[in-house]
């Protein structure tokens, strides 16, 4: 099973930022085995929801070749709660793109309210490295189920504002 902690993107744009919502409910369990009798939205996820969302970002940037994996997270700091009914607001926007990965800043609002501020690094584990060698996250058709279903594709553009095209991507098996 996998967890998605984003429906889906509301803006992508190539190498530099994107904003993605999740829509919190009341049927999802994790709220309930938070704190007993009072339903909450774990900061954890919230991190987890930052990190899957700027990981396509800086995946994306990458052309989703090589495999790309949360390093670190340098800052996390949360104000208030999440309560279901509530939607979050991701708004993540690549800071450094470096050959060996990328830093990430990042945001969640609750409407006009800040919830979180974060900070984070994806490390890019190059075509030459051991780890990578053979290793995915995803199977590229699963990979490209994914973000079709979160929207890369329909809202996704690239620096000049030109659409992002699935077919420009190795989303095959053979690939």
């Amino acid at each position: 099973m996998r967890w998605f902690w984003f429906d889906r993107y509301t803006e992508f744009v190539s190498g530099a930022h994107a904003v993605a919502v999740k829509c919190v409910s009341l049927a999802e369990e994790h709220l309930h085995d938070h704190f007993l009798g009072y339903p909450i939205m774990p900061n954890s996820l919230v991190i987890e929801g930052i990190a899957q969302a700027g990981g396509i970002l800086v995946s994306e940037h990458y052309r989703f070749s090589e495999l790309v994996v949360l390093g670190k997270v340098s800052k996390a700091v949360f104000h208030g709660r999440v309560l279901p009914g509530e939607q979050l607001t991701y708004r993540v926007k690549a800071t450094a793109l470096r050959p060996d990965g990328a830093g990430v800043s990042a945001t969640a609002h609750v409407g006009d309210r800040l919830h979180a501020e974060a900070e984070l690094f994806f490390a890019r584990l190059g075509e030459d490295s051991p780890v990578a060698n053979g290793a995915r996250l995803f199977r590229p058709t699963d990979l490209r189920h994914w973000l079709n279903l979160v929207g890369v594709f329909d809202v996704g553009v690239d620096a000049d504002g030109v659409r992002l095209r699935q077919a420009d991507y190795p989303l095959s098996e053979t690939d």
